[in-house]
């Protein structure tokens, strides 16, 4: 009992003191609305709203993309550059450079 009459106990002797205290801890960690928990969830909502963002930015290059496409000149553009699609009276040669190649690798 000697160990509890030391001076850092001294405040724990009230029992509002000890009260409030338990209240806190329990509160902040134990709680189901616990700090923790909240703080996760908060994380959690951040990390959510930054992928949002960045699938409108990805929504807003598509559409632009789209919009190339429904015209005739980048619908063909398209078709030759992706598929190497030619007319019949065409011949198409493809020539590709060792920086462009490494380029296609990295993406």
């Amino acid at each position: 009992m000697a160990l509890f009459k030391h001076k850092f106990f001294k405040p724990f002797k009230n029992w509002f003191t000890l009260i409030l205290v338990s209240f806190i801890v329990w509160m902040l960690f134990f709680d189901d609305n616990s700090w923790i928990l909240h703080h996760e969830l908060n994380t959690d909502i951040e990390a959510l709203e930054n992928e949002k963002e960045y699938y409108k930015k990805e929504i807003e290059k598509d559409n632009k993309a789209i919009k190339k496409l429904r015209t005739e000149d980048g619908l063909e553009k398209f078709a030759r550059e992706e598929y190497y699609m030619k007319r019949d009276n065409e011949e198409i040669y493809i020539i590709e450079y060792e920086d462009s190649l490494k380029a296609k690798k990295n993406e």
